[in-house]
C-alpha cells in the first residue's frame, strides 16, 4: 500500500479506540475511508457507515483490490437492492438506512466497531443512528469528518480527538461573475460551463463539473457533445453509471465527468485537475410536513469541499460561476433541521425509541417532531408513547417513503397493491423514468393511447413493458425502478412483473385519496396553473399532461424552485394523477357551508356549498328545516321582515355590553348578534317564520348592562352621532384608548370640531373619511 498521510496516527487511533468512541478530524485526501476500517478490524467486526452507495461500492471494491481478494470476503458491502459479503466478512460497508433496519432487527449484534465516515454531511439518518448508538453504549463508535466542529461533537458522545492533515495540492480558484456578490443561477448553466471547459481544454488533466441534479447534467452533456477530444461521463444516483465513471480511462481523451454532490466526498475520481463549481445543490426541505426537493446554493463548507477535488493528485483549478463574495451560508443546516421527521420518528420507534427522548447534536425543532407523531398515529404506525405498532413494523423495512409504504399496504386488493408497488417504484427512484415529446402532434397521439393524461398510469404501464408514441424511456432507470418494484413485490408474496394483474384505475386513484386526503389537490379557479389542498399551493410543471377540463387530481409529488421574492418558494406538482370533483364530493372530502337562502314555490331553501381548499366543489338546495331554518329566521330579522327594529335594539345593547366589559374588566367577548339569536332560537325550538311572529321583541331581553346604568353609558358611548349637516357612525379601540368618527353621509366639506363631539374624557379622537384620517383636538 502506498503512504497516506494518516498512517502515522495507527498506534494512538489502535490505542484510544480499545477504551474511547474516537473522533477522527482529516483533511481530504488523507486516507481516513481506507485505512481506518482495516486498523479497526484488528479489534472486532466493523460496520462502515457512509452516506451514499457509490462510496459504499467504490471503497469496498477499492479495499479488496488492495487485499487482493473478491469483494465479499475480507471487505464487502450492502447497499439498496444489492449485498456482497458473508457473515464472516470482517468490513463490511453499508449505507445508514441499511444499518438502521439491521440494528431493528439485531441491534447490530453481529459488529463490534461502527465507523460513521463523512459525518459532516449530517444526513438524519447518520444522525438518528448515531443517537441511538451513544443511547445504547453496545459499541466503539468511530467518527470521521473534514468540516465538522469535533469538540462539540467530542462532548456529545465522550469521545476522544485525533487529528490528520490531508494530501491536498494547491488549488487556483477564480470566479466567473461580474457582480462579487452574485449568487449562483441555474439559467444558462449548460453555456456557462461549456465556455469553461473550452477554456481549460488545454490542461493536463480531466475536468470535474458540479451541477444540481439530473436534469442540468443532460443540458451539459448535450451541449459539450459536438466539442472535438471530449468525453462527457454523467455522476449521480444510478450505481451503473457510478462505476462505468470511476473506473474508465479514455486516453487521450479528456474526461468532463458531469456530478452531483456525490462527488463532494469519500471518492477519488482519477486525473482530476480542475472543478467547475454551479454553486448549486439539490437537497430535501420540508413543506407543510412533506419533505421536497429543493433547488438551493450551496454553503460555503461545500464550496470549499469542492475546490479540494481538484488537488487529490495534483496541482488543479477551480472556476467557481458565482461571484466570490456571494452571500452563502457557513454550513448547510442538518436534514433533522430542514426536513419532515416522519421517516425518522417510525425509524427510531422501529428501533425501540422515541425520537423525542433521545439526545442529539442539536435540539430537534419541537414543531417537527409534533407534525411527524401526529402523521404516524394517523397511519396507525405508532402509538401515543412513539412505539411502533403492528403496521409500523410492516411499513418501516420498505425501501421506500413512509407514505408510499402505508399506501402499498393498505391497498384492498393484491391487484391494487401490485399497481401500487409499481407506481411506488418510479416515484421513489430520484431520475425520471421518461422524458416526453415537445411535438404537439406526437402528445395527442400519446393522449389517444394514455386518455386519462395520469402520470401514474403512464408509470406503471411503461414499468409492465408498454410503449407510447413521444415518450422516451431512460433504459438505466427503467432497470432501477423494476428491480425495485421486483423486491416489493417479492416481500407481498405478489407476482412479478412479467405476469403483472391488471387493476382498476379509478379504484386505485379513490383508495389513495381515501387513504391519504392531504394528497388531493384542486385548481384554483382564476389562476387556473396553480393548485391547493388547503395547506399549500402548488404550480404545474412544464411537462405535465394535465388536462384544461381537469378540475382536481392527486399530486403525489412535487419539487420546489426558488420564488421570485426573497423567501418565496415555488412548489411544482411533478406527480400528477386526475380525479374528478364528483368523486371527491362522494367520497366526503371538504366541508358543507351555508350559503344565500331562496324561497322555491312558497317554501324556504337554503344553499349548500360544498367547500375545498377555498373552493366551491358542489353545490345543493335543502329545505330550511331544524338549524338549516336558523339562518332564514336571522336573515328576516336583521332585515326588519319580522320583529321590526328588534335587530338594531339589541346589536346595539350587545354591542355596548362589549364595550362595557372591556373598559370595567379587560375581558374581551367575540359575541354578536347572530350567535345571540340563535342560541335564542335553538332554546325556544322556534324554526318557522309563523311561530316566530307569536312572540315580541320583550320576549327575547339580553341580560347586559344593568338597566339603571345602560342609558348612560349608551349617551357616554354611542355608535352614531348626528351632528346637523354631518353623520356619523363611532368605532372604539378602547386599548388604544382611541375614538375615531367616522363619515357616513352629510353635506359638511370640513371636519367636526371638538366641542361638538361627546365629552370623551382621557380619549384620543380621529375623523376618518375615506382613507384620510386627522386628529380632532
Amino acid at each position: 500500500m502506498s503512504s497516506l498521510p494518516i498512517d502515522s496516527l495507527q498506534p494512538e487511533f489502535l490505542s484510544l479506540l480499545t477504551q474511547h468512541h474516537v473522533i477522527v478530524e482529516a483533511e481530504t485526501g488523507s486516507g481516513k475511508s481506507t485505512r481506518l476500517p482495516i486498523w479497526a478490524s484488528s479489534l472486532g467486526r466493523v460496520l462502515v457507515i457512509e452516506p451514499r452507495r457509490i462510496a459504499c461500492t467504490s471503497l469496498a471494491l477499492y479495499l479488496a483490490d488492495e487485499v487482493e481478494q473478491e469483494v465479499g470476503k475480507s471487505v464487502g458491502y450492502a447497499i439498496k437492492l444489492e449485498t456482497r459479503f458473508n457473515q464472516e466478512t470482517p468490513v463490511v460497508f453499508v449505507t445508514p438506512g441499511v444499518a438502521l433496519r439491521w440494528f431493528s432487527e439485531n441491534q447490530l449484534s453481529d459488529f463490534d466497531i461502527i465507523i460513521v465516515d463523512e459525518f459532516h454531511e449530517r444526513r438524519w439518518d447518520i444522525d438518528l443512528l448515531v443517537a441511538i448508538l451513544k443511547q445504547t453504549r453496545q459499541h466503539k463508535l468511530v467518527i470521521t469528518s473534514a468540516t465538522i466542529d469535533g469538540t462539540k461533537l467530542a462532548q456529545y458522545l465522550d469521545a476522544k480527538r485525533i487529528t490528520s492533515k490531508g494530501r491536498n495540492y494547491d488549488v487556483s480558484v477564480v470566479s466567473r461573475s461580474r457582480d462579487s456578490k452574485q449568487l449562483p443561477d441555474v439559467r444558462g448553466i449548460e453555456a456557462r460551463v461549456k465556455d469553461e471547459v473550452m477554456k481549460l481544454a488545454s490542461c493536463k488533466g480531466d475536468i470535474l463539473v458540479f451541477l444540481p441534479g439530473r436534469k442540468e447534467i443532460a443540458q451539459c452533456q448535450s451541449a459539450l457533445a459536438d466539442i472535438e477530444d471530449i468525453i462527457s461521463i454523467p455522476l449521480h444516483a444510478s450505481v451503473t453509471e457510478q462505476q462505468r465513471c470511476l473506473a474508465l480511462n479514455i486516453q487521450p481523451f479528456k474526461k468532463v465527468v458531469l456530478a452531483t454532490n456525490v462527488a463532494e466526498t469519500s471518492l477519488t475520481i482519477p486525473n482530476v485537475v480542475a472543478v467547475i463549481d454551479s454553486g448549486l445543490e439539490r437537497r430535501t426541505e420540508q413543506r407543510n410536513g412533506r419533505t421536497t426537493l429543493c433547488l438551493k446554493h450551496i454553503s460555503r463548507a461545500s464550496a470549499k469541499q469542492r475546490s479540494g477535488r481538484a488537488g487529490r493528485v495534483m496541482e488543479g483549478y477551480c472556476v467557481r460561476l458565482y461571484g466570490e463574495f456571494a452571500a452563502l451560508a457557513d454550513k448547510t443546516p442538518p436534514e433533522m433541521h430542514r426536513e419532515a421527521l416522519t421517516e425518522a420518528m417510525l425509524a427510531s420507534a422501529s428501533c425501540g425509541f422515541a425520537l423525542s427522548k433521545l439526545s442529539f447534536l442539536e435540539p430537534l425543532p419541537i414543531k417537527s417532531v409534533e407534525q411527524a407523531k401526529f402523521q404516524l398515529m394517523k397511519m396507525g404506525a405508532i402509538d401515543n408513547s412513539e412505539k411502533v405498532t403492528a403496521h409500523g413494523k410492516k411499513i418501516y423495512p420498505l425501501p421506500i417513503d413512509t407514505l408510499y409504504a402505508d399506501l402499498v399496504t393498505r391497498m384492498p386488493s393484491k391487484q391494487l397493491q401490485e399497481a401500487m408497488i409499481d407506481l411506488t417504484a418510479a416515484i421513489a427512484t430520484p431520475s425520471k423514468l421518461y422524458r416526453l415529446s415537445s411535438s404537439e402532434e406526437v402528445r395527442e397521439r400519446l393522449g389517444q393511447e394514455e386518455p386519462f393524461g395520469c402520470d401514474a398510469n403512464l408509470n406503471i404501464q411503461l414499468i409492465r413493458g408498454k410503449t407510447f408514441s413521444g415518450v422516451t424511456v431512460d433504459l438505466d432507470v427503467l432497470r432501477e425502478v423494476r428491480a425495485l418494484s421486483a423486491q416489493m413485490r417479492e416481500v407481498f408474496e405478489l407476482p412479478q412483473l412479467t405476469v403483472a394483474s391488471r387493476y382498476d384505475h379509478k379504484k386505485l386513484i379513490l383508495n389513495i385519496a381515501q387513504l391519504h386526503p392531504e394528497l388531493v389537490f384542486v385548481r384554483r379557479e382564476k389562476r387556473r396553473e396553480a393548485m391547493a389542498n388547503g395547506d399549500m399551493e402548488v404550480t404545474l410543471g412544464r411537462e405535465h399532461r394535465f388536462k384544461e377540463s381537469d378540475e382536481a387530481a392527486l399530486v403525489l409529488n412535487t419539487h420546489s424552485l426558488p420564488g421570485r421574492g426573497v423567501k418565496q418558494t415555488l412548489n411544482l406538482a411533478t406527480f400528477i394523477v386526475p380525479i374528478s370533483l364528483t368523486n371527491i364530493a362522494e367520497h366526503g372530502f371538504g366541508t358543507w357551508l351555508e350559503g344565500e337562502t331562496r324561497e322555491i314555490e312558497h317554501q324556504t331553501f337554503v344553499e349548500m356549498k360544498l367547500v375545498y381548499a377555498g373552493r366551491t366543489i358542489a353545490k345543493k338546495n335543502e329545505l330550511a328545516k331544524g338549524d338549516l331554518a336558523i339562518k332564514p329566521l336571522l336573515s328576516k330579522v336583521m332585515n326588519n321582515l319580522i320583529l321590526p327594529g328588534f335587530f338594531e335594539q339589541r346589536h346595539q345593547e350587545i354591542e355596548h355590553w362589549k364595550l362595557y366589559n372591556l373598559l370595567e374588566n379587560n375581558e374581551v367577548s367575540d359575541l354578536n348578534f347572530e350567535t345571540w339569536f340563535t342560541e335564542q332560537l335553538k332554546l325556544l325550538d322556534i324554526s318557522d317564520p309563523d311561530d316566530l311572529e307569536l312572540f315580541s321583541a320583550e320576549d327575547f331581553g339580553f341580560d347586559g348592562i344593568p338597566y339603571w346604568q345602560y342609558e348612560d353609558f349608551a349617551q357616554t358611548f354611542p355608535f352614531r352621532l348626528a351632528l346637523g349637516d354631518l353623520n356619523l357612525d363611532v368605532e372604539y379601540f378602547a386599548h388604544k384608548k382611541l375614538i375615531q368618527v367616522v363619515y357616513r353621509d352629510g353635506l359638511r366639506k370640513g371636519y367636526p370640531k371638538r366641542w361638538e363631539l361627546p365629552k370623551w374624557q382621557g380619549w384620543r379622537i380621529q375623523y376618518k373619511k375615506n382613507s384620510k384620517i386627522i386628529d380632532i383636538k
